[in-house]
């Protein structure tokens, strides 16, 4: 793998995203049906946060402490915008990837958004880089 290619070579593309206004529930039915970690929160076509399956985890744990007899409608009532991680670190596309390692290092998230002209056209995360490490026969035949 070259870490000075740019991060669009190892990037996921088909990205699946939410708005502020989604519910609890809409969110988690997301992470289920598609087996994602992340959900871009999408506004006039611009990123403006993120959700991860972690942040909807300790949402849920939180609330269950804080009520423990129930009354789940409450959380229901609660929207991506209220749980969001915003000011998200960003890159675009020609970027290097030694660069998206260098924020996965410093950082405690697992995803950046992939802007062009301030749409979302990918989504790289430390997922991407083990596949593309897995695939990559130079790296792997040193383990043969």
């Amino acid at each position: 793998m070259n870490l000075l290619g740019p991060v669009s070579q190892i990037m996921s593309r088909h990205i699946i995203s939410i708005t502020k206004e989604d519910s609890i529930e809409h969110i988690e039915n997301k992470f289920k049906a598609h087996k994602i970690h992340h959900l871009p929160v999408l506004e006039n076509g611009e990123i403006v946060g993120m959700v991860s399956s972690s942040d909807l985890l300790f949402l849920k744990r939180g609330y269950d402490k804080i009520n423990p007899n129930g009354g789940s409608e409450q959380l229901l009532n609660i929207k991506a915008g209220d749980i969001m991680t915003e000011g998200l670190a960003v890159m675009e596309p020609d970027d290097r990837l030694n660069i998206a390692l260098a924020v996965f290092k410093k950082n405690l998230f697992h995803a950046i958004p992939i802007v062009a002209n301030k749409e979302l056209v990918g989504m790289v995360t430390t997922y991407d880089f083990i596949k593309h490490l897995d695939e990559d026969e130079e790296v792997v035949s040193e383990y043969k």
